[in-house]
């Protein structure tokens, strides 16, 4: 499209910070070491979990691009950067995540199939631009909408990145037009992360951000919005990322039996000790990270270090300084909480386990072995650690 282009191969790719761990099968596709994750609320650019399927796009002149919206509205039409930054400008903290973020520990289990990540494919942006209903308005479909008068229902999102499971074609997806037009909702066609202008990896110059929902909803390098009367077809809403039980393998699998997966299940996990770690007898300190999608906030963190017998629960955190208080107006209810315990460790070793609960009481499931499926999505599990008595500098 004119501006912005997809190359063919990867020589051109941005410079990364060299802490990020690149993907053994799929090198693009990096995520920072877990302890980097509870250094601040706010995760910092360079350590901001990266995921695309082909060669990050370049942009050749920014003001020749723009964005096509078409489809089943009255008035289809383009829209360039300078459009979208007329319109008022909102500044949203909300947590991304893939929905294959701790895929590696369900591998263990059995085989999955997708990129190995461990713990820290999430993170918690502030992230600036145009609330997708505004930009909507503009176009003449009224807020809080779920249909348009030609019937259009749904709306998808077109990327410039190319992927192999498209046969060579663009990342899509959609969202509910219901979503699209609701303020409420807070979905974004953003510019800016954290106070700066987009870097190439995570969308320069346009992306859609999705609160609440999984990461593969939130299209970066947007080249086209489509109003549809049913759901986008491409192949990671219908052919990927949905839900499916133990049971189901690569010989039985029916994709039309499920709907695409959208909001993500409550979920958490220790970052300042790996899986295995060192440590000397006392005082230890546990720090993760606990969210919820759909907008819950995250009511309780237990730590246990009995298999789930007994439970000591964790203080939350937000914004420094501020007492967090779940779907209270002063909580960022699309971002993360930052939970930390002191544990007292004596053993020769000991497992340490973190769980989260929801503002709806969902809890995470006790065992990985339970919400096994084989593309490795949505491992919610209870996060397990173990400590081993020895020289440390913990």
């Amino acid at each position: 499209m004119p501006g912005i282009r997809g190359p063919s191969d990867y020589s051109q790719e941005p410079s990364r910070d060299p802490t990020l761990l690149l993907s053994y099968f799929e090198p693009f596709n990096a995520e920072p070491p877990r302890s980097a994750l509870v250094s601040s609320y706010v995760t910092p650019v360079h350590l901001f979990y990266k995921r695309n399927h082909g060669p990050i796009p370049i942009i050749d002149h920014i003001d020749n691009y723009y964005v096509s919206v078409t489809g089943l509205i009255d008035n289809p039409t383009k829209l360039f950067i300078k459009d979208i930054m007329s319109l008022p400008k909102y500044n949203v903290t909300a947590t991304l995540q893939c929905a294959g973020n701790r895929r590696t520990a369900m591998s263990k289990v059995r085989n999955v199939r997708g990129v190995g990540w461990d713990v820290s494919a999430i993170g918690n942006a502030v992230w600036g631009g145009a609330k997708l209903a505004d930009v909507l308005e503009l176009l003449g479909i009224p807020k809080l909408t779920s249909s348009t008068g030609l019937g259009g229902r749904h709306v998808e999102f077109v990327s410039v990145d190319r992927c192999k499971e498209e046969n060579g074609g663009p990342y899509k997806a959609s969202i509910p037009l219901n979503q699209a037009t609701n303020p409420e909702a807070d979905v974004l066609l953003a510019y800016e992360m954290n106070g700066e202008i987009l870097n190439r990896d995570h969308g320069y110059p346009l992306r859609l951000v999705v609160p609440g929902v999984i990461g593969a909803r939130s299209v970066k390098w947007l080249d086209s919005i489509n109003v549809l009367a049913g759901e986008c077809q491409g192949f990671f809403m219908q052919k990927d990322y949905k839900m499916f039980p133990p049971s189901v393998n690569w010989d039985n699998i029916d994709w039309s039996s499920r709907r695409p997966q959208m909001d993500f299940p409550v979920q958490s996990a220790i970052c300042s000790l790996e899986d295995v770690q060192m440590v000397k007898p006392g005082k230890v300190s546990i720090k993760g990270y606990a969210v919820s999608g759909g907008g819950r906030g995250i009511e309780r963190v237990d730590i246990s270090m009995d298999g789930g017998k007994s439970w000591v629960e964790a203080s939350r955190t937000q914004k420094p300084g501020k007492d967090y208080i779940s779907e209270h107006n002063s909580s960022d209810k699309w971002a993360w909480v930052l939970f930390e315990a002191t544990i007292d460790v004596s053993q020769s070793t000991t497992e340490v386990i973190a769980k989260a609960v929801d503002s709806a009481a969902n809890v995470q499931p006790e065992n990985v072995e339970s919400v096994w499926n084989l593309r490795g999505v949505l491992n919610t599990s209870w996060h397990r650690v173990l400590l081993r008595l020895g020289h440390s500098n913990l």
